[in-house]
């Protein structure tokens, strides 16, 4: 195999070291490394062998919670493209315009998702090979689409002949895509983040380093295919030769159950699952004595909810991580010491720590120039996590990756605020530059939100809030649009289809009158209050 590192390589390696060691849990399904394998390996051949034109080298998979799903992305790596996770849970009309917007000409589909397949090919008329790994029968299919190629189970070689994979994943270009992932953008269109091998090896290898994972580790998988923290997951653990424990929804609304079940040694979660757990009293102390390693990361952690964790783990190592996707997954990190951490948290946040090994960090003031210590500024940063940019779009690359003045290297802008330490004082996380929020982990871009409500409602103007006022994590989406002619439950229903669930508002709220500041803008501070006036708003 060759020396040069992708996401995939370490995957082989612990093929070649323990191929009879679990390497995937979904639910009572363990497959081993080579059970694994053989199955990726089967549908990189088949990609391989798709009479597809020239496209981006890239593959797109639809599902998720499956042994497919996981085989699907292995064996995109293992045809040499990158994936783009598609999720069954959004709303059909988005995750077909990411599939139009990744230019994909190859497509993995499990057996749950294949229920959405006519809906999500609605209107691709560019060449297409779907595989279908879990079909037996794709005959309907091809005579509703003509145009395109299905691959069902009986046209995959089977898994235990696939000994190899057609693309060694060493013989790929570092440099290349290894995901392409969609996140909230704040015209009303996706930002697709496009994520090179390099960015996510240095990632892979900082976390190895940092900690004394092996081949016994039981990893948890608890986020999304969407959500780039499952990179964490899937590609650390599969460095080490660990087990990756997928819950199933029934185990992911049962987290104790999950951890105490799977016998996890590794939790990677939001802190709002955490927060949940702890109201819920799943934090008892001595609660989960198995985990050897927690971390939190995808908004902002608060002491009360850390300590109530550190309680029911007190054999683990406990971290809190952050980081934007456009610096690969995390980027900095904080190690929580009962004894000295309470005295470096601000306003009930765990700090945010220090840059991962080779990123640089950067507070600067409105024009980029760094502020003096102790001071507050936007937190910038480069280095080997920096990504490619956002696909297509040129302009909003140029605003968020720049070139500070007195710089030689493009730094991402991160628009959150960070205090510039004093000394060895941990960076401290103090908000959002601008009105980007936290809704369970998910970076949600306000105007977005927006947007679409004025899509749908035909308002001139609609004003989305995070909710509760003032915290650094909100709960959820309430919207203010201009009174028109569109029923609220229309309105209701349409967002319902366009927008994933924590983007949907718990609340549209009617106005005849905009509260107006001292410059004539609209003033979010007078909305909030009459939220928190209103009878039944929501806590």
């Amino acid at each position: 195999m060759s020396t040069r590192k992708t996401i995939g390589s370490g995957f082989l390696a612990s093929l070649e070291r323990h191929p009879d060691r679990p390497a995937l849990q979904v639910g009572g399904e363990v497959l081993t490394y080579r059970e694994l394998a053989g199955r990726a390996f089967a549908i990189a051949a088949a990609l391989g062998e798709a009479a597809v034109s020239e496209g981006p080298t890239l593959t797109a998979v639809f599902g998720q919670r499956s042994t497919t799903t996981f085989a699907g992305i292995l064996g995109a790596l293992f045809h040499g493209h990158g994936y783009v996770p598609l999720n069954p849970a959004f709303p059909i009309a988005r995750t077909r315009e990411m599939l139009e917007r990744s230019g994909c000409r190859t497509l993995v589909v499990d057996g749950q998702a294949e229920r959405q397949l006519p809906e999500l090919l609605e209107g691709v008329t560019r060449e297409l090979c779907v595989v279908l790994p879990d079909s037996e029968d794709a005959s309907a299919h091809a005579q509703r689409w003509p145009h395109l190629r299905f691959v069902t189970q009986g046209d995959l070689k089977p898994a235990a002949e696939c000994l190899a994979p057609p693309v060694d994943p060493g013989d790929v270009d570092p440099e290349g895509m290894a995901y392409l992932l969609f996140t909230s953008g704040s015209t009303g269109r996706p930002k697709g983040v496009m994520v090179r091998h390099r960015n996510v090896t240095a990632f892979v290898e900082a976390m190895v380093a940092r900690y004394d994972l092996d081949e016994t580790d039981r990893f948890s998988q608890t986020f999304d295919l969407t959500f780039d923290l499952s990179a964490f997951d899937m590609f650390v653990c599969w460095e080490v030769g660990g087990c990756l424990c997928c819950p199933t929804a029934a185990q992911k609304s049962l987290p104790a159950r999950y951890i105490l079940d799977c016998k996890l040694t590794v939790w990677f979660a939001v802190p709002s699952t955490a927060v949940l757990m702890n109201r819920l009293r799943m934090l008892k102390p001595d609660k989960y004595p198995s985990l050897r390693l927690s971390l939190f990361c995808g908004e902002a952690l608060l002491e009360e909810t850390m300590r109530a964790w550190q309680e029911a783990a007190p054999a683990s190592i406990c971290e809190n991580l952050y980081g934007p996707t456009e610096l690969t997954i995390a980027c900095t990190l904080y190690r929580w010491d009962p004894q000295v951490s309470p005295a470096e948290c601000e306003r009930g946040v765990v700090p945010i720590g220090a840059a991962y090994p080779g990123m640089d960090v950067l507070i600067a003031d409105a024009n980029l120039v760094e502020v003096p210590p102790g001071e507050v500024g936007e937190l910038l940063m480069t280095g080997p996590q920096l990504t490619m940019g956002y696909l297509d779009d040129p302009e909003r690359t140029a605003r968020a990756f720049v070139v500070p003045p007195g710089k030689q290297v493009v730094y991402y802008r991160t628009g959150d605020l960070v205090r510039r330490p004093i000394g060895s004082a941990p960076l401290v996380y103090l908000g959002r530059a601008d009105n980007q929020i936290k809704i369970q982990g998910y970076r949600v871009e306000l105007g977005e939100v927006e947007q679409v409500l004025r899509d749908v409602s035909g308002a001139e103007v609609a004003v989305a809030l995070g909710w509760p006022r003032g915290g650094v994590v909100a709960d959820s989406v309430v919207c203010f649009i201009d009174a028109g002619q569109v029923p609220v439950e229309q309105i209701r229903a349409e967002v319902v289809r366009r927008l994933p669930p924590y983007l949907q508002p718990s609340k549209i709220v009617v106005t005849e009158k905009w509260p107006l500041n001292s410059n004539g803008k609209i003033d979010r501070g007078a909305l909030y209050e009459q939220l928190e006036d209103a009878h039944g708003a929501p806590r």
